[in-house]
């Protein structure tokens, strides 16, 4: 499996050593000889690397944007593995029947293709129209047990290499199995999941979810092994080696939301890589009213207690570099303080540009000023949005009633809020106006943090409000 350096991403040998240099964001990255060379034999066309532990190492990379795996087509009817589609229902009769109609336009041999409905007790004519379809009909075992054991049920009734789920409200690509399928070529890739996107645009709810849903993780492709970090794959788009996902158990019965990051969790526990790609597409058909949208934003938000518990050692993880961290305090200060804070920010703005620029022109590795601004600004800007995205996230209710008592705080609060919507909004480019983006995101973020305090309550245990601080700069040289 080839890799190759990102577009705007440059292999740099010097006399002391190699280095990898990105100028959008800027980030300089000091390489031992051994990996140096690895790259260099990658990006003259070199194919799989010959230990896990160089696979390892560049999955690293990727993780941080600098690689990524050109895309793989799959190969003929004899090269495909035989794939069990697993659809967990419940009183969704029409949008399974737009589901299955979806997976009938696959582009993907028929006979390597098993479809399992798994039944949730529904009291309408989804059993009906599973039977119709042709689809093997499972039993969950009960009504309303949730999709983590349905999944399981439908996992036991399968016999393919693989198991894809996708949910009653999602409609699948044609290329969704094609698309995928080939990741698993790497032996130790576990899980794959790919691109998640919104079926419907009628209403603002819709727009948003198009392009803000968690179920979405965007347009670059992403690796997790071991380690303490929190990506995962949702379960409405989700392919696993069966004989993997038996091996630890498959999906916690008890568990109606978060089901899906618990067990891509334990497969990379496990020693298991997972892998997001942004392609093998599917339709997801999102809560499109507002009430309905911010209850499923609630669930989500109670899950974190519970996986807090279960996975005690994976922590929220934020790079505060001291530089750039002094120069927001001293602009937060600015107002309460006149303008000796402002021209202390501005000297230490020029004392970290200098002392990247010398660190750069040391190892001998061209950079003009107009680039090191422009990346030392973006590192300033990074760290106000994610400082500020935090605390909307998992803050708004308590700074509210803070601000009820002290209306001083409004002016930082509504600053944060407009900080972190301005980036998003320009980042996702959602069909819809800003004003009526910011109220949705305003909402989510309530609805969110809400849940995540319920389920934090409910399980006594506040860790999913414990950020690791990383203090390193994102020039490393």
């Amino acid at each position: 499996m080839n890799w190759r350096l990102v577009h705007n991403v440059e292999l740099l040998e010097r006399d002391n050593g190699f280095f990898l240099v990105s100028k959008a964001p800027l980030r300089v990255l000091h390489l031992n000889r051994s990996l140096g060379e690895l790259l260099g034999r990658l990006s003259g066309g070199a194919q799989t690397p010959a230990t896990p532990a160089e696979q390892g190492v560049l999955e690293q990379l990727a993780a941080k944007g600098l690689l990524e795996r050109p895309g793989e087509a799959a190969g003929q009817s004899g090269a495909c593995p035989s794939v069990s589609i697993v659809i967990p229902v419940m009183d969704r009769a029409d949008e399974l029947a737009r589901c299955l109609a979806s997976l009938s336009r696959l582009d993907y041999p028929k006979e390597k293709l098993q479809v399992i409905v798994v039944d949730d007790g529904s009291r309408d004519d989804s059993p009906r129209v599973a039977r119709d379809s042709g689809t093997l009909l499972v039993a969950s075992g009960g009504r309303g047990r949730g999709p983590a054991a349905a999944r399981n049920a439908g996992a036991a009734a399968a016999t393919g290499e693989l198991l894809a789920f996708i949910d009653s409200d999602c409609t699948a690509s044609a290329g969704w199995l094609a698309e995928l399928t080939p990741c698993f070529g790497d032996s130790r890739t576990a899980a794959v999941g790919g691109l998640v996107d919104g079926m419907c645009t009628e209403s603002a709810v819709d727009r948003y979810e198009a392009v803000m849903s968690s179920l979405s993780l965007g347009s670059r492709e992403r690796y997790g092994s071991r380690g303490d970090d929190t990506f995962y794959l949702p379960g409405c788009n989700l392919l696993v080696r069966r004989s993997v996902f038996t091996g630890i158990g498959g999906f916690r019965d008890d568990m109606h939301v978060g089901e899906d990051v618990d067990l891509t969790w334990r497969l990379r526990d496990s020693g298991w890589t997972i892998t997001y790609q942004p392609k093998g597409r599917i339709c997801h058909e999102h809560r499109s009213t507002v009430r309905s949208f911010m209850s499923r934003r609630f669930d989500y938000g109670t899950s974190e207690g519970m996986l807090q518990r279960l996975h005690p050692h994976r922590r929220k993880r934020m790079v505060v570099p001291v530089l750039p961290a002094l120069l927001l305090a001293l602009c937060l200060v600015a107002p309460f303080t006149g303008g000796w804070s402002l021209l202390a920010a501005v000297g230490v703005l020029l004392a970290d540009i200098l002392a990247v620029r010398f660190r750069l022109a040391r190892r001998n590795i061209p950079l003009g000023l107009p680039a090191l601004l422009g990346g030392r600004l973006r590192a300033f800007g990074s760290l106000v949005y994610y400082l500020s995205f935090h605390l909307i996230r998992y803050y708004s209710l308590a700074v509210i009633a803070a601000s009820l008592v002290v209306p001083l705080l409004w002016l930082p609060f509504l600053a944060a809020i407009g900080c972190a919507a301005r980036v998003d909004y320009t980042v996702k480019k959602p069909d819809m106006w800003f004003a009526g983006f910011v109220l949705v995101y305003v909402l989510e973020h309530i609805a969110y943090g809400a849940g995540v305090f319920r389920g934090c309550l409910g399980r006594k245990c506040f860790s999913s409000y414990r950020v690791t601080i990383m203090g390193q700069t994102e020039v490393t040289v």
